[in-house]
């Protein structure tokens, strides 16, 4: 019986768990009662567990039937929401105004516990399976806190996989690809400097609002000229501050802008802030201002290694068939803290096709609901690369 099968047993059970996680959500590192639920399912298990690892993360521990070969895997489930208010009316709905599990975290947490099910009653494998529940995804960098807490000193993992569900892929598939899989996100901010001044006698003042204007435009230019055809990168300016709507007339002593830069290669990376710079600081000189770029890099980008984003694929083929296994989906420009686990150890970081996108609701949409039938193929996978990892030798 496949992993899959098996877990269909257990779908029912892990569906009320999961909308009972999906109507309590808590935001990154404030999981408290989201690790209540997972710690008391895996003592349930027998699943020897470890709590307060990056704040809040959880790590469960199963050894195979045999644990001679020394090998080990982990695999790792997000746990946290998003802080915006859901507007679905079905009767799991979020009970919290402000806070909704909008990505589907919930459904990778559930889906992991599931794996722990099928691995604590099977154990048909030879090693260690570490199953990482993470949390702060959104922001937090909550992979970038357990791993800077001992993560993989203390459960030395020699591979590490994650799941995110899918909209865009019908339910049941599974992408999985070498190489990029989410971009960079870096967080820009800028602040000009100019003189306020009376809007009806602007050549006394130094318009900060002018500047900003020509910084926006200017640096739309950085990705369309002079970054590769090939590259691929983005530069958004998402929000500007500047003086008082209800102040017609009064030109603002300063403006601010913030955005983000999303990029695939360190050079690239490198290179836009070197550029950015440089065009904010010389376009604001040019009208008489002054301005300062902050630019911080929140997440790098998740990159899987080839040889486990091929073991993943194959690992995918023998399970749900060659036909509902996808190997070229498009990297997305989005991001993702498992980046900081893939940048310590071997891995790959798989998609599951969930169905939703052509009805509009995709991931951080406030109608967005995890699909709960996809349960038993995401636990079953997860399972799946446990043992296809460390085969028992018979």
């Amino acid at each position: 019986m496949s992993p899959i099968e098996h877990l269909r047993n257990d779908h029912a059970a892990l569906t009320i768990l999961r909308r009972d996680l999906h109507a309590h959500p808590e935001l990154g590192f404030e999981e408290h009662r989201t690790v209540e639920v997972i710690t008391r399912e895996l003592a349930a298990l027998g699943v020897e567990h470890h709590s307060g690892i990056g704040k809040t993360g959880v790590v469960g521990v199963i050894r195979g039937e045999t644990a001679g070969s020394g090998r080990s895997i982990g695999l790792r489930a997000d746990m946290d929401a998003l802080p915006m208010h859901e507007e679905n009316d079905f009767a799991h709905v979020s009970r919290f105004k402000g806070r909704m599990h909008g990505c589907g975290h919930d459904g990778h947490t559930t889906m992991l516990l599931g794996a722990a099910r099928y691995l604590s009653r099977t154990r048909r494998f030879d090693g260690t399976v570490y199953l990482i529940f993470q949390p702060g995804e959104e922001g937090f960098a909550g992979g970038k806190a357990m791993v800077d807490d001992g993560l993989f000193e203390r459960f030395p993992a020699d591979q590490i996989y994650a799941l995110h569900n899918w909209p865009g892929l019908p339910p049941g598939q599974i992408a999985v690809r070498p190489g990029p899989m989410m971009a960079a996100a870096d967080r820009i901010e800028i602040h000009i400097e100019g003189r306020g001044g009376h809007g009806a006698h602007p050549h006394l003042s130094v318009d900060p609002v002018l500047v900003a204007g020509h910084i926006i435009t200017a640096a739309q230019s950085i990705v369309a000229r002079n970054v590769s055809p090939i590259d691929t990168a983005v530069v958004s300016l998402c929000a500007m501050h500047a003086g008082n709507l209800g102040a017609m007339s009064v030109i603002p002593r300063d403006a601010r802008l913030v955005g983000t830069v999303r990029t695939f290669r360190p050079s690239t990376q490198d290179f836009i802030e070197r550029r950015l710079n440089e065009l904010v600081h010389a376009i604001a000189a040019a009208f008489g201002a002054t301005a300062m770029l902050k630019y911080e890099r929140v997440y790098p980008a998740t990159i899987n290694s080839e040889r486990e984003a091929e073991f993943a694929a194959g690992v995918a083929d023998a399970l749900v068939g060659s036909e509902n296994v996808v190997r070229d989906l498009e990297p997305s420009m989005g991001s993702e803290d498992f980046s900081f686990m893939l940048q310590r150890k071997p891995g790959a970081y798989a998609r599951l096709g969930q169905g939703g996108a052509e009805g509009g609701c995709f991931l951080h949409n406030t109608r967005y609901d995890f699909n709960d039938e996809v349960i038993p193929v995401g636990a079953g996978y997860l399972a799946a690369l446990a043992e296809a990892a460390m085969p028992l030798q018979r």
